[in-house]
């Protein structure tokens, strides 16, 4: 697959993979946020921000005007939060580019942050949460990095504990998007069946409205270790689930290819 990177005026970057005869795009929103930029009081806060931006926008101002939207173009779409970036997209029909983009801008850029939806939306999170901890596979892999790194934004869940969720206010969506949500640190990613010249030009129109300022940057692991460690979680269940790990090489060490192949022998 061919691709290219542009830089737009504003400093937001776009990637754009045209597939040729294609018969569907996908749109894809990046920012650089997510749990390793958290404040200990603010964890989890990534990760309910990703929610609240299709609870409504100043375009869209219900989750249920968003969602007819897509439906009507017979489009999936969803978002995800990791520890180092979020992620909001769409797919539909090639030659719905243009009101994909329209709707996908518009949810990252002008979200509401209603409060009472964000206190509806605590129970989801909640639930959410929930969901996570009763599935120890995935739930063990949660605790293989709190035992890693400890209390620091590298240990901690994305979905952040949930006696701390139900805290969070308009303030806090607020404040932490402004710190984060800019141009710089922003990617916009296209593929499919598309004129790569005219949806520049369609990016460049339907971002216009975002910030452009330096955004906090992620916060400094301490990556120290110096004796074996151990975390137990108990949970009554029918199986147990063990991990064990070692510290190696940074994602940017050239023998990083060797570990890979190393790990397909077990």
């Amino acid at each position: 697959m061919k691709f290219k990177k542009t830089i737009l005026p504003s400093g937001l970057r776009v990637i754009t993979a045209p597939l040729k005869d294609s018969p569907t795009i996908t749109a894809l929103v990046l920012v650089e946020t997510g749990s390793k930029y958290e404040t200990k009081n603010l964890n989890g806060l990534s990760h309910f921000l990703e929610h609240m931006c299709f609870k409504g926008t100043t375009n869209r101002p219900t989750a249920m005007d968003i969602t007819k939207e897509l439906d009507g173009l017979g489009a999936q779409s969803n978002a995800f939060t990791s520890q180092e970036f979020t992620g909001y997209w769409a797919k539909a029909q090639a030659g719905n580019l243009d009101q994909v983009l329209d709707i996908i801008s518009d949810i990252y850029i002008n979200p509401l942050f209603d409060s009472a939806e964000i206190e509806k939306e605590k129970g989801v999170i909640v639930q959410e949460i929930n969901m996570f901890e009763d599935n120890p596979m995935r739930h063990i892999h949660d605790i293989f990095m709190e035992v890693l790194y400890g209390d620091q934004p590298a240990g901690r869940h994305i979905t952040g504990p949930k006696e701390g969720v139900v805290k969070f206010t308009r303030e806090d969506f607020i404040a932490y998007r402004d710190k984060h949500y800019h141009a710089s640190s922003t990617v916009v990613v296209v593929s499919g069946g598309f004129d790569e010249e005219k949806t520049l030009k369609t990016i460049e129109e339907r971002f216009k409205g975002i910030q452009n300022r330096k955004k906090e940057e992620k916060l400094p692991v301490n990556d120290s270790q110096n004796k074996p460690q151990l975390l137990l979680k108990w949970k009554d269940t029918d199986q147990t689930h063990f991990i064990i790990g070692v510290r190696s090489k940074n994602i940017f060490d050239k023998d990083m290819y060797v570990l890979d192949c190393f790990g397909q022998f077990r």
